[in-house]
């Protein structure tokens, strides 16, 4: 089977895939140039997706692409409708989706070749990369040739037997990680109208779908081992208020303990279920390049322009270790905002060294934002050092506007708000970028109103 070649080649068909594949079309690629290599069979992940081509007006799709609009959180079956219009989830059941910028799209590829060169190379397993050959294989005996490499591989979901769970096999279990994901959880609760579904995991997954089920009118218990839910960023009186929120739209919150049995958890309790769902966490997906490139924290160690150890190589989104230079260290972000510019960057510094120029390093200051019911709350910086909360934490606020600041060495490093206005938000992010000095109680009695005076 003859070698396919091309100069640049990413590996991945999920948000960092392609938004490196824009970057490559925004940099002038050549027809045949750019290869994107990707297991699914189709340019999507679990996060929101974006295809090669990503278009801000819906109006100008190249003839002949396929256009839907797939978010396993909050419409995991739909099609692509106008703005501001509901998408179906569960027949006459819909859930109002606002997206953060533009549209995300999926490609199954008709067109894209036509229209920009790119080549799609879905359904398409690679078990071998041999980067001192430059070389690519798939598991149909395909080989790849490439001059340079773009690893945009993500994570993949943990599953309970990965903990050692019993019934972890059990036919009623289901993971969202992926649109094949989301499609059989659809198709289960469309077979069982009247579904109870645990869910199980306390972070994005499990607060994201357990708000799109109950506004379906699903019967939900959400379970987790952690004290209270999205451990990682919240802090207790953050999460309080949520975990009230969520009770007061009826949703069964059990904390500290874990599904040992699929329904049965540690602590003793059975609950009643016909569908579980998990969302306990992932692993980036970097064993192909294991031995071959240096790694940190679980991932591919890069520079502050996404190159690893090996020659011609980038990784960016969920497998990428770089350095973060507001905080001098290295740190690996899973989220969407990061895929996003760690791609553009890589790629960008990739045309830079080929033109014998120079760009700035990366600068990343850390993003993470949620939306579920009619709440939706930002995160700018780093949740280290004291904390300071402001504003209605009740759950059973008309409101529910409120957030917290982080505080270390003398200065904000971190700022959350809920229910911001645009402005509020852009405030929230300049105050983490610029860390101005702050006393705990100045936050306290300012509030947002700091933020918004520098």
């Amino acid at each position: 089977m003859a070698d396919k070649s091309f100069k640049y080649i990413i590996v991945g068909g999920g948000v960092a895939a392609g938004y490196a594949a824009r970057e490559f079309a925004k940099q002038g690629v050549k027809p045949g140039e750019l290869a994107i290599i990707s297991k699914e069979a189709e340019l999507l992940d679990s996060q929101g997706f974006m295809c090669a081509l990503e278009v801000e007006e819906r109006n100008s799709f190249p003839s002949g692409m396929q256009r839907k609009a797939r978010d396993p959180f909050f419409n995991m079956v739909s099609e692509l409708a106008p703005p501001n219009s509901s998408f179906s989830l569960l027949g006459p059941l819909s859930y109002i989706v606002h997206a953060p910028d533009v549209q995300s799209l999926v490609c199954r590829g008709e067109g894209l070749e036509s229209h920009i060169g790119i080549s799609l190379i879905l359904s398409t397993y690679i078990v071998k990369a041999d980067l001192a050959s430059k070389t690519l294989v798939s598991a149909a005996g395909e080989s790849f040739k490439y001059e340079k490499l773009v690893i945009a591989t993500g994570s993949t979901v943990l599953k309970l037997s990965d903990f050692g769970v019993q019934g972890a096999d059990s036919k009623n279990i289901f993971y969202l990680r992926e649109i094949n994901d989301a499609d059989k959880i659809v198709e289960a609760l469309k077979a069982n109208k009247n579904a109870k579904v645990v869910v199980v995991g306390g972070g994005y997954i499990g607060l994201e779908l357990t708000a799109v089920l109950r506004m379906n009118n699903i019967e939900v218990d959400m379970v987790y081992p952690e004290p209270w839910c999205m451990p990682r960023l919240f802090t207790e009186g953050i999460a309080a208020f949520y975990e009230g929120y969520y009770k007061k739209k009826g949703v069964n919150m059990i904390r500290g303990t874990t599904a040992v049995k699929a329904v049965k958890l540690k602590d003793g309790r059975v609950l009643e279920a016909d569908i579980v769902v998990v969302g306990v966490g992932a692993i980036p997906l970097t064993s192909l390049f294991e031995g071959q490139v240096e790694t940190d924290k679980r991932g591919i160690k890069t520079d502050a322009f996404f190159k690893t150890s090996a020659p011609d190589v980038y990784a960016v989104g969920d497998v990428a270790t770089f350095p973060m230079k507001m905080y001098n260290d290295v740190r690996r972000v899973e989220h969407v905002d990061h895929s996003r510019k760690s791609a553009e960057q890589a790629v960008k510094a990739i045309y830079a060294s080929e033109q014998g120029k120079s760009i700035d390093e990366y600068d990343y200051l850390p993003y993470f934002y949620s939306r579920a019911f009619d709440l939706s709350w930002q995160f700018y910086g780093d949740n280290k050092g004291e904390t300071v909360l402001f504003g209605d934490t009740d759950p059973n606020s008309a409101t529910h506007k409120f957030g917290q600041y982080w505080i270390k060495d003398g200065k904000i490093v971190g700022a959350f708000l809920e229910s911001g206005t645009p402005e509020e938000n852009k405030a929230l992010a300049k105050v983490a970028k610029v860390q101005p000095a702050a006393t705990l109680d100045q936050l306290a009695q300012e509030g947002i109103g700091f933020a918004s005076k520098i």
